[in-house]
């Protein structure tokens, strides 16, 4: 990664993707400011320039995870008609994200794990806020629409949702193949969908697998 003469904004955002990088390969806590360094072709006083220290970086990392994953969840959830919809697009979107940059829940576990209330866990911490938020907002359009059981406690089905998405990709890392995560998802989901739509309507849960034709199960044969 060449990143000599950029402007500071170009090299911070740079600094960013090789800590990403790096994580994806290795245990966070083991990356050190002179790896960074040297996976950019830097000196470390060219990265000291720009980052005060290294937990200001892991900060500024944990920044531009939280912005991308929830502008990307975002964008997912926007693009069904239906809040059942937009939750299967949100969830096989960031089952996307977590392939493309594998380093990002690793990152994210060792963070959360952290003793310390570091300025990076806070971030963490508020990233998972605001994604159950969300979460529970679309459950409660759900529910009101008449896709969701009425008796659905919908803040405890955000969190079976996460809760599936982080079970997938630790699996997926034990494996040491990060893909099979999206292998699995699709079955995954289906369970979810069973234990909250509506009894006397399976509608929801079948509209809900718009655009997901072509997925494999947990068995590898196609939905």
């Amino acid at each position: 990664m060449q990143t000599k003469h950029l402007p500071a904004d170009e090299r911070r955002q740079r600094t960013v993707e090789a800590v990403v990088e790096l994580a994806g390969t290795q245990n966070p806590s083991d990356i050190t400011t002179a790896a960074i360094a040297e996976h950019m072709s830097v000196t470390q006083g060219a990265l000291f320039r720009h980052f005060p220290s290294k937990d200001a970086i892991w900060e500024t990392v944990m920044d531009w995870v939280a912005a991308r994953l929830l502008d990307r969840v975002d964008r997912a959830a926007s693009s069904q008609s239906s809040p059942l919809g937009a939750l299967r697009a949100v969830f096989d979107s960031h089952i996307d994200f977590v392939i493309e940059h594998p380093g990002v829940p690793r990152m994210m576990f060792g963070e959360l794990q952290r003793a310390e209330a570091t300025a990076a866990k806070k971030v963490a911490c508020g990233l998972m806020r605001r994604y159950a938020e969300r979460l529970t907002v679309r459950l409660e359009e759900a529910k009101q629409l008449g896709e969701v059981a009425g008796e659905t406690d919908c803040r405890a089905a955000a969190i079976l949702f996460i809760g599936m998405i982080q079970g997938l990709v630790m699996q997926s890392m034990l494996s040491g193949n990060i893909v099979s995560a999206r292998n699995d998802s699709g079955a995954v989901f289906d369970i979810y969908l069973r234990g909250v739509v509506r009894s006397a309507g399976a509608t929801p849960c079948d509209r809900s697998r718009r655009g997901t034709t072509g997925k494999r199960s947990r068995l590898g044969n196609k939905e």
